[in-house]
């Protein structure tokens, strides 16, 4: 027999299902529609996949150091094998690449839900019949909107930051892949430098997002 609290965990599992389900459907308008009946509202959502977006920056921030720093022990350990060196920098570049999927796919899901909150509030502001609510809200509006340009144009910043690092770590797997040979990992240390100034650049930018993450997640709460 079933206790009241295993049926809210039953119902609470079944409803995360649904949802999961809408969105791997792509039908995003039924999902959001389905969390409001469970008063979850769009900006309730977006400052959650904000946060989903911040936290994958995060996470990349570390694989991409991580994996220029296994990149940099290839040349830097001489008694290794070449296929040992091999192994180790092409795991290196598959974590990059699954870590800047994930930080894309977030990115995707903020614009996805900022865009249906921000045609239903505008949408909204037609239907108050007091014009100095009207007012405050359009404000409200614009200024939310000033503050998400900001944001999602530093996420876009990461995401072409990333592709420079990825380029430059695949082609080293690539070359060293068909070049098993000590004049591929020279290449490799040649090429370190310009790889190097790359991850900071883009680790710059993930700090930055990261911050203007916080930030818009704490001026959407007041």
């Amino acid at each position: 027999m079933f206790t009241e609290t295993t049926k809210a965990s039953v119902f609470t599992r079944l409803t995360g299902l649904f949802c999961l389900m809408l969105v791997l459907s792509g039908c995003s308008s039924m999902y959001y529609s389905t969390m409001e009946k469970f008063g979850v509202e769009k900006r309730d959502i977006l400052v959650d996949r904000v946060g989903d977006a911040r936290d994958s920056q995060s996470d990349a921030r570390e694989t991409f150091r991580s994996s220029l720093e296994q990149f940099q022990s290839v040349v830097d350990t001489p008694e290794t094998t070449l296929q040992d060196k091999y192994n180790v920098i092409s795991d290196a570049y598959d974590d990059s690449l699954k870590s800047a999927n994930k930080v894309r796919d977030r990115i995707e899901a903020v614009e996805d839900v900022s865009e249906a909150l921000f045609d239903e509030w505008e949408d909204e502001l037609d239907l108050y019949e007091s014009a100095s609510l009207r007012k405050t809200s359009k404000r409200k509006l614009d200024e939310t909107r000033e503050l998400y340009s900001s944001l999602i144009t530093r996420m876009h910043q990461v995401e072409k930051r990333m592709d420079p690092v990825l380029e430059a770590f695949e082609d080293q797997v690539l070359f060293l892949k068909h070049n098993l040979n000590a004049q591929a990992i020279g290449s490799l240390e040649d090429e370190l430098g310009q790889i190097q100034q790359d991850v900071d650049s883009l680790v710059r930018d993930m700090e930055a997002s990261i911050a203007e993450s916080e930030t818009f997640i704490q001026r959407f709460r007041e």
